[in-house]
């Protein structure tokens, strides 16, 4: 095989890789990695990405091309020279033939390059750009128009008698979507820090966190109504809200948010 052909494929994968690996544990010894993964998995990414490295340092011992040619047998196989000379018109047209690329094979080759280089500009731009967590407008295109439950029986039980100490959004959420007592609810103060989305009718806000289960690929909003009576933020801006959960006439529950204030967005802005 060519040496830039071997050269391409040895990028492809254990150069991708490689830098895969060195953007995990860069992430991970500056803290950031949570805005990719959720953290309980870093026992297992963070040894991975080390051990992955080990096998792309290891991989420079085999020389370009190697791997291509463990298979090839170059001897005569024990043909005679008689045998040659019988098959040499066969021999050159079958050559023939493969010297002519098939339009099957160029397709192959334009497509094995096209998605080399967009796998190469995914993983440089992940290289070179910051970090970011997902925007208020990525939660919203992921609202499924009814409230995901991120929570079980367990989280409204510990609500029912007061013990919502370390609730998040995601945790309330829950509670709001699945309580069958709203009354049961009324008073309960709040301090909660999230983003502002819009409600889909009335007043008010929805504040609103990402939850993430693995990783971003399967975040979704957790949003509970907040009604205020300041002017609504705008959508993303990130707030903390204080105030008590009441009962609405219609029977769902919301915020009383006695005082909104602007806050910058937390190192970890998901919820887990």
């Amino acid at each position: 095989m060519h040496r830039g052909a071997s050269a391409w494929n040895r990028w492809l994968g254990v150069g991708l890789a490689s830098c895969l690996a060195v953007v995990t544990l860069g992430l991970a010894f500056t803290g950031r990695l949570a805005l990719y993964i959720n953290p309980s998995s870093n026992w297992f990414a963070i040894p991975m990405a080390v051990l992955l490295l080990v096998g792309a340092a290891l991989s420079f011992l085999l020389p370009l091309g190697a791997e291509e040619d463990h298979g090839h047998d170059h001897g005569t196989g024990g043909h005679g020279h008689d045998d040659h000379d019988d098959h040499d018109d066969h021999d050159h047209g079958d050559d023939a033939r493969r010297a002519r690329p098939s339009g099957r094979a160029v397709v192959g080759t334009l497509a094995a390059v096209g998605g080399g280089v967009m796998a190469s500009g995914v993983m440089l731009s992940v290289v070179l750009l910051p970090p970011a967590s997902l925007s208020a407008e990525i939660a919203q295109t992921r609202d499924v128009g009814s409230a995901p439950l991120f929570a079980g029986a367990d989280v409204v039980a510990l609500a029912t008698h007061g013990d919502t100490a370390k609730f998040g959004v995601g945790d309330w959420a829950s509670v709001f979507a699945t309580a069958t007592n709203p009354d049961a609810f009324e008073g309960d103060a709040v301090t909660l820090t999230g983003f502002v989305t819009p409600l889909s009718s009335g007043g008010g806000f929805q504040l609103t966190r990402l939850v993430i289960t693995h990783c971003v690929i399967d975040a979704q909003p957790a949003s509970i109504p907040v009604a205020a009576a300041v002017s609504t933020p705008r959508t993303g801006k990130w707030v903390e809200i204080s105030g008590t959960v009441r009962s609405t006439a219609s029977g769902r529950l919301e915020i009383a948010a006695t005082t909104v204030k602007d806050v910058a967005e937390p190192r970890d802005p998901y919820e887990y």
